[in-house]
């Protein structure tokens, strides 16, 4: 891939302005410069609402300039997420079997599934920031969301960069910072943009262990980033199905070295992540049982039912409906995909396998569970943009890529002002993602 956009990369990023009149030294202040203030946009973007709220918010001045949720209810998993995290105040760690019985038992009195005290890692990181600061409890999960939604900008960014250099860095890094779903999560305590950190850990941990073979430094982030999507959301196989399908497919498109070691790792770490889950469950049975009646519920979940099901091709729909430049970008890059572009295939494949598993869930599709593919999509597209500049005049390349990444954010965040400030958006089911968009209206709308 390096070699095959060498020349446009250079282009991009180095001919800004004439050498005879800014140094290379100028040129890389000048790139930092751009990349700071990209990551600071999303940052910004990512800071919970409370913080802009009158009369009390540290930032209720920049309330203007930052897009607030028009939804403000309390959803029903917030409220659950909320009430494990209270009951682990209360009763602390060694009570959290007890927590998953009463789960069961409450559980089994109901017609439909409610979400499981066994994502673990999510709830504990909310009653940690309690611990820590003291704030209520619902807030210490919209701050956790909107930190390691952050997190998740800064991990892509850099992941991007080693990738392809500054120019992906850059490139990549402003497509997340404005992506409408990541914004999404970060501003609701909803474990899915929580979960897309610790997916995006793994995919960059086995992209360096198989540039990097046998370094037990790689080999351990990736370890323990499996062990935390575990600990965090049964979504964790997904990410487990898209990992072996990149190995597998590594025999034929070489994208790296795949050692015994790091056959062990990815057997080892959701191995680990299970036992610590049986342990908080307080044994295997109890944490098999959990899993059972939680899935066998779900099929009875009214809601589910409703908004839950479609074709394999849902989540086309869904993402067409909240970013379709970025998904239109992405699909071109396969039809220019050779065997050089490694890192496109090793994206294209994460996206693809783990696609093939969650699009054939029964009354199981939301577009929540679709966030951890926001990276790869984005490194596609913006794979796709260089191609596409490459038919430019090389003299305004660097303009015509600035100016490609900034219309494609520029619509990003237009379409998430409509969907998520205009209408209040909470979940990302398509009948809501279509009213978000107006695609849909009720009576009330014609008035």
């Amino acid at each position: 891939m390096r070699l095959e956009f060498a020349t446009t990369l250079r282009t991009a990023t180095s001919s800004l302005l004439p050498a005879d009149r800014m140094s290379a030294h100028r040129l890389l202040n000048l790139r930092f410069i751009a990349l700071g203030i990209i990551l600071l946009m999303g940052v910004f973007l990512r800071l919970p609402p409370a913080l802009f709220e009158k009369p009390a918010g540290p930032l209720r001045s920049l309330v203007a300039l930052h897009p607030q949720p028009a939804s403000q209810q309390l959803g029903f998993d917030e409220g659950l997420y909320r009430d494990y995290a209270d009951k682990l105040t209360r009763f602390g760690l060694i009570s959290y079997p007890e927590i998953i019985e009463r789960y069961r038992e409450k559980q089994q009195t109901l017609t439909g599934s409610i979400l499981p005290p066994v994502r673990f890692l999510y709830i504990f990181f909310a009653y940690s920031w309690h611990q820590f600061f003291g704030s209520e409890m619902l807030s210490c999960l919209k701050n956790v969301s909107a930190v390691f939604s952050m997190l998740t900008l800064l991990l892509a960014t850099f992941f991007a960069a080693r990738l392809g250099g500054f120019c992906y860095a850059i490139g990549v890094g402003a497509l997340m910072a404005f992506a409408p779903t990541q914004l999404h999560m970060s501003q609701h305590a909803l474990v899915d943009g929580f979960f897309t950190f610790w997916a995006t850990l793994v995919l960059w941990s086995l992209w360096e262990n198989l540039r990097a073979p046998q370094d037990w430094r790689w080999l351990a982030l990736y370890v323990v980033a499996l062990i935390a999507t575990v600990l965090t959301k049964e979504n964790a196989f997904f990410v487990w199905v898209a990992v072996v399908a990149i190995l597998i497919a590594n025999h034929w498109l070489k994208v790296g070295t795949v050692t015994r070691e790091l056959l062990l790792a990815t057997v080892i770490g959701p191995v680990l992540g299970v036992v610590l889950l049986g342990m908080l469950a307080g044994g295997a049975g109890p944490l098999i049982a959990t899993y059972q009646l939680s899935v066998s519920k779900n099929y009875e979940l009214k809601y589910a039912i409703l908004t839950g099901d479609g074709p394999w091709y849902r989540y086309l729909v869904d993402l067409m409906l909240v970013s379709p430049a970025v998904l239109l970008l992405a699909i071109g890059s396969i039809f220019n995909l050779t065997r050089a572009k490694k890192a496109e295939w090793f994206c294209l494949i994460f996206i693809a396998a783990s696609y093939l598993v969650m699009c054939n869930i029964k009354y199981g599709m939301n577009l929540r569970y679709a966030n951890m593919w926001d990276l790869p999509l984005r490194l596609l597209a913006f794979s796709q943009l260089l191609v596409l500049i490459g038919f430019i005049a090389q003299r305004w390349r660097s303009i015509a890529l600035f100016a490609a990444v900034g219309l494609t954010c520029a619509l990003e965040m237009r379409n998430y002002v409509v969907m998520a400030v205009e209408y209040p958006l909470y979940e990302l089911v398509t009948p809501e993602l279509m009213r978000g968009v107006k695609i849909l209206k009720s009576p009330a709308d014609l008035k």
